[in-house]
């Protein structure tokens, strides 16, 4: 973390999309010019966090009315789809310019401060590493409404869902079944719930394939289970792969929906149900490097004691 406020302390050589009035600091997504009249060390801290945020890849969409009030504030990203704000922050203006930032829909989240660790007296660390806990408590408070407010509407959009038809075009390309998943409006609706049963958010699968979440929902620790536990339990990643190893094996399978939630939802499992076997079901992204898919489904066997199964095709791209 300390390299990364050292890198974000001084050395963007242009102005990045900043603007600060008084108390408050506009930051202009499509990175502007700064305004000449701010002094200059200013418009440089200010500059650095715009850069920082773009960097990371969450510049904001429109305009942003910063301010240093120590409250958690919700932006639209660019990129993102009209009416969503994943995109947030929190910044304190004492004893330094200091703040953080993230995305509710990636998980991103990342500090910064404007001054280098060096350059602050004994007090001012102390402080500053107080105010970094009071960001800490009000992004938890703040994701934890975000996740509520998800939670209400995966309810109602779940509710308004039909029982899947098994000749939508997704489920046909892919020689699967729906298993209980619904449809709405076109799209095939996955629910995504924790060990204990409850309905967190919602994965929508379109008729290409195409694939999204409902915003602010939790996913780390959530998964879509079919069939019943017994001795063995097997995690996949997507739907349709969890589908096809369920199909082909009848054992209990969860679909995690991505890699990187393999072992929070191995983690899970071994805590729901601790006598079962795990079998990690890894897709082998051999054409990515560092073979994602592989590597994590491996890390999540090891935190729990599992077991990795590897597909091997002749001739043929495994793919979700």
């Amino acid at each position: 973390m300390e390299q990364t406020k050292e890198k974000a302390a001084g050395v963007v050589p242009t102005p990045e999309a900043a603007i600060q009035k008084t108390d408050r600091i506009i930051i202009v997504g499509n990175l502007g010019r700064v305004n000449d009249h701010v002094p200059v060390r200013a418009r440089q801290s200010v500059a650095d966090f715009a850069h920082v945020i773009s960097a990371a890849g969450l510049a904001p969409f429109g305009p942003l009315d910063m301010q240093p009030d120590g409250k958690v504030h919700r932006y639209r990203v660019q990129g993102d789809k009209s009416g969503s704000r994943n995109g947030w922050y929190v910044l304190h203006a004492h004893p330094v310019l200091a703040g953080a930032f993230g995305s509710w829909k990636t998980g991103l989240t990342q500090s910064w401060c404007a001054a280098r660790r060096e350059e602050l007296t004994q007090a001012q660390r102390a402080e500053l590493q107080r105010q970094f806990e009071r960001m800490r408590q009000a992004r938890a408070a703040e994701q934890a409404a975000v996740h509520d407010q998800a939670r209400a509407r995966a309810a109602k959009l779940w509710a308004l869902a039909r029982l899947a038809d098994d000749a939508h075009p997704y489920l046909q390309r892919k020689r699967i079944r729906g298993f209980g998943v619904r449809q709405l409006n076109g799209a095939l609706v996955v629910p995504a719930r924790d060990a204990a049963g409850v309905l967190h958010t919602l994965q929508f699968i379109g008729t290409d394939g195409g694939k999204r979440f409902l915003s602010g929902g939790r996913i780390a620790g959530c998964y879509y289970a079919m069939g019943r536990v017994g001795n063995e339990v097997l995690v996949c990643e997507g739907f349709a792969t969890a589908a096809t190893v369920f199909m082909a094996t009848g054992q209990a399978t969860a679909a995690a929906f991505n890699c990187g939630n393999l072992q929070a939802v191995a983690r899970a499992l071994r805590g729901k149900f601790p006598h079962a076997r795990i079998v990690v079901c890894a897709d082998n992204d051999q054409g990515t490097p560092g073979n994602p898919g592989l590597t994590k489904a491996t890390e999540a066997a090891r935190a729990v004691g599992g077991f990795v199964a590897v597909p091997r095709f002749e001739g043929v791209r495994h793919a979700v």
